[in-house]
């Protein structure tokens, strides 16, 4: 099993999110809270699963990571407006790693939800991502 790529994900969906027009048009994304008064919609690259895919020809991983939308307008039209756009953005060409290989990301499935504790709406976009090394 192989972890060492895991940031590098991360980096590359950072920057093809940030870059994006689509993206960026709605909402600011972050990898980690955003300092401060927290924005009215907003994306945050979260948490992720792996799974050893390695095989006799080398190592591999497959990721299984969230990217939420937080929103804290009222009703789900703003925050999936912005999960389509992440979704578009994704299902383009996989971005390139400065170590390994996407063999695939893909979407898997998403959780539309209000948060109890107050008036916000949250969603979860689950992709999947297999990793080849080099």
């Amino acid at each position: 099993m192989s972890y060492v790529m895991a940031a590098e994900l991360q980096a590359a969906l950072y920057g093809l999110l940030s870059a994006d027009a689509g993206v960026s048009a709605l909402a600011e994304v972050h990898d980690a809270l955003p300092p401060g008064d927290e924005p009215e919609l907003y994306a945050l690259i979260g948490p992720e699963q792996v799974r050893d895919r390695s095989d006799q020809t080398g190592t591999g991983a497959e990721h299984e990571l969230t990217i939420s939308i937080l929103a804290r307008q009222p009703g789900f039209g703003g925050a999936k407006a912005l999960a389509a756009a992440i979704c578009d953005a994704i299902g383009g060409t996989p971005p390139a790693l400065a170590r390994g290989r996407i063999v695939y990301l893909t979407f898997h499935k998403a959780r539309a939800a209000r948060v109890e504790t107050d008036d916000r709406r949250r969603i979860d976009l689950i992709f999947r991502a297999r990793l080849e090394d080099d």
